[in-house]
């Protein structure tokens, strides 16, 4: 029998992906198996997915097995989140359950086209990790909640410093071999660091030279290409550069993207390649690159290498942020047909925000101070002298400037309206904020990196007194006393002040009545 004319041919594939694209679940509120997954239509399409990861849902429709495995810090104990069922949402009741009274880490995020591309910690690199070894921090597993559909799920939250990756991949694109990706991304969390990235990078995790890479980024850098307005924009990190079109200059076609739930698209093959982006949550894609590569040395043809990473840059630069909830990578140059497909499915599958927040928000407005409920140091509240900030004994007997010292006003948080920032009450305009981990009072409300610093998002405290207080930027960490002195820690870690010793009596505060 004679083959279908080209056109004919398009036409009934287009037709095939957008019916199954429409047997999604629509319906928010249900927990139901998708009939069709991204990855199914991808396949469909004639490039099928060589990596898959998501942490909160299932990319086949047929899929059943690890979404991802998390690490608790109380006995180290590890477990896998699977789907509720086939093609469903991750089963977030199974990590709640098992991280209960603790801090869980999330250890492997499992690769589901079968390959066992999983990506794991990221090791070090051209630029060393933070972790005493050199490898990079892990996300914490409840940092970015969402709903899916209308269940619970988690995304994996990427603070500075924060990367996973995987050197040794099957059917990863290699050289100029052609590929396309997507990722569904916060739109609202970045910044200008290098570089949160997802996709295909170096096996040596060092910095080989233009065109070794080829990863959707997600951000506001400069550095090298822009777009139009003040970003953040989906870019290409092909190595030595971050474009938004054919040069590493100014694309005006490449246009901000704040979206809530963001949908990233990248593809390339020989000498042509795309960007293309949209809502997770509705609409189609738009096109805001397609055309030849980069005329500079080194991108034409390409030598990607065939490495994956997640939130981090090719030689492992660690100062980007954001937070990833599914992506995958395909074999083949994907055809914009699928790619809309490949989007119905997404806003089909209904992600929306849910509260960071945890326990009972302190009164915006109320002065208060912060006692301690460590055994020996129930007599100590967060108090300041200057920029210092330290745990001192303060009662009603006290100097007025010493109860004054410990006394803040609680307003809602600079950076997120759920959760609170700390304004000292005898110097107005000076908040509680991070530098390096330690706590200080300074000014300069207004300013991005200072409204995180200076945000705490309230959670039920950790041995089950009072409140802990989460770092809004860095959600493995909390506000806790080591020595007397306040930081924001880990539960186990690498500094001093992580030491897993008393660390849910450290971070449980009493959001007392404010002493002045």
């Amino acid at each position: 029998m004679r083959s279908p004319h080209p056109w004919l041919r398009a036409a009934l594939t287009l037709a095939a992906l957008t019916l199954a694209a429409l047997t999604q679940p629509g319906t928010v509120g249900t927990a139901a198996a998708a009939t069709t997954g991204p990855c199914d239509l991808y396949t469909t399409g004639g490039t099928p997915c060589v990596a898959a990861h998501s942490t909160t849902r299932a990319l086949y429709g047929a899929f059943n097995s690890a979404l991802y495995q998390v690490k608790r810090a109380s006995d180290g104990a590890t477990t896998d989140i699977r789907p509720l069922a086939a093609g469903g949402v991750a089963n977030a009741a199974a990590q709640d359950s098992f991280c209960a009274s603790t801090t869980c880490l999330i250890t492997k995020i499992y690769d589901q086209s079968g390959r066992g591309n999983h990506l794991t910690q990221a090791p070090p690199g051209g630029f060393s990790g933070p972790d005493v070894n050199g490898y990079d921090n892990l996300a914490g597993a409840d940092a970015a909640p969402v709903t899916v559909g209308g269940s619970r799920a988690y995304g994996v939250f990427v603070s500075p410093g924060t990367g996973y990756r995987n050197n040794s991949t099957n059917g990863i694109a290699t050289g100029d071999q052609p590929e396309g990706m997507y990722a569904v991304i916060d739109g609202t969390h970045y910044n200008a660091g290098c570089c949160f990235d997802y996709g295909n990078a170096e096996t040596s995790s060092l910095d080989t030279g233009n065109g070794h890479m080829e990863a959707i980024y997600f951000g506001n850098s400069t550095a090298w290409g822009s777009g139009a307005g003040s970003g953040p924009w989906i870019m290409a990190d092909l190595e030595n550069g971050l474009f938004s079109g054919q040069s590493t200059g100014n694309n005006a076609a490449d246009p901000t993207v704040t979206h809530r739930f963001t949908t990233a698209v990248l593809k390339g093959e020989a000498n042509h390649w795309a960007i293309r982006g949209g809502n997770a949550q509705s609409g189609a894609l738009s096109t805001y690159y397609d055309g030849a590569r980069p005329t500079v040395s080194g991108y034409n043809p390409m030598h990607k290498e065939g490495a994956i990473i997640l939130g981090i840059g090719g030689d492992n630069s660690v100062s980007a942020q954001g937070t990833f909830y599914e992506g995958v990578m395909t074999s083949g140059y994907p055809t914009a047909a699928t790619e809309n497909a490949v989007q119905a499915n997404i806003t089909a599958a209904g992600y929306r925000t849910t509260a960071i927040t945890g326990g009972t928000k302190p009164t915006v407005g109320s002065t208060v101070s912060l006692r301690a409920t460590t055994a020996g140091a129930t007599d100590r509240y967060v108090s300041h002298s200057g920029a210092t900030v330290s745990l001192a004994q303060v009662s009603s007997a006290s100097s007025a400037a010493a109860r004054a010292q410990a006394t803040f006003t609680v307003r809602n948080g600079l950076a997120a309206g759920e959760c609170v920032s700390f304004e000292s009450r005898d110097t107005p305009g000076s908040y509680l904020r991070h530098s390096d981990f330690q706590v200080t009072l300074a000014s300069g409300a207004g300013n991005a990196l200072f409204n995180q610093d200076a945000t705490f998002c309230q959670q039920t405290g950790k041995n089950g007194q009072g409140t802990t207080f989460r770092s809004f930027n860095y959600r493995t960490r909390d506000l806790r006393h080591y020595n007397y002195n306040a930081y924001i820690a880990s539960n186990g870690g690498t500094h001093t002040f992580d030491a897993a010793n008393l660390w849910a009596d450290d971070v449980s505060w009493v959001v007392a009545a404010g002493l002045g």
